[in-house]
């Protein structure tokens, strides 16, 4: 991954079920890369937060969406695409790396950020599936006891990996375009942490 400028940028995906620990392996990644190159900048989305943000705001748009948030409910497609890829055009420069948390999630939405990553040049981007047991992901929620952690809404989104995330997952496994590294989440983070920087190489 060299270039006459020295490291190519990295584009990371993280996906895995809810819990796995994305957000956390996401974040020990950025400070990595932050260390290794200081003026390089990352741009960085979790869809999660993003929607978090979005559904605070005022306007039609913002008050269905929160309503889909609120009955826990999945995001439509044509809102998510929105989010990220407005992000692009808005933050995102040629050197930057890029690290997307949580995103994507359907199996149409990651066709279209298949044709975003190569509409900006980026080769084999990197997919960190962090692999975890249902019962394992679901025990951590429980514990982590946020706002939208209830057992209701954990079960929906559990049930959304098997039926949304996974295809995804299998695409991006089956697809030679990308190197795809599936990462047993059910470990210790320093060793999780370990494993994605390997897959950097």
């Amino acid at each position: 991954m060299k270039n006459s400028n020295g490291m190519d940028p990295y584009t990371v995906v993280f996906l895995g079920r809810s819990g796995c620990g994305k957000g956390t392996q996401a974040k020990l990644l950025m400070e990595k890369l932050s260390a290794r190159e200081h003026a390089r900048r990352i741009f960085h989305l979790e869809t999660g937060v993003r929607f978090r943000e979005f559904i605070r705001g005022e306007g039609y748009t913002h008050e269905l969406s929160n309503a889909i948030y609120s009955a826990g409910g999945i995001q439509p497609e044509f809102l998510v695409i929105w989010m990220w890829g407005g992000a692009f055009i808005e933050r995102l420069a040629a050197d930057d790396h890029i690290v997307l948390d949580g995103t994507p999630r359907k199996f149409h939405e990651a066709h279209v950020l298949d044709s975003a990553f190569k509409f900006y040049g980026r080769k084999r981007p990197v997919i960190i599936h962090l692999n975890v047991r249902r019962d394992w992901a679901e025990e951590r929620l429980l514990a982590r006891r946020r706002s939208d952690d209830t057992a209701k809404d954990i079960k929906a989104r559990l049930d959304w990996y098997e039926t949304d995330v996974a295809p995804v997952v299998e695409f991006y496994r089956t697809n030679p375009e990308y190197h795809f590294a599936d990462i047993s989440g059910e470990r210790s983070i320093g060793e999780v942490h370990a494993d994605i920087l390997k897959n950097l190489e």
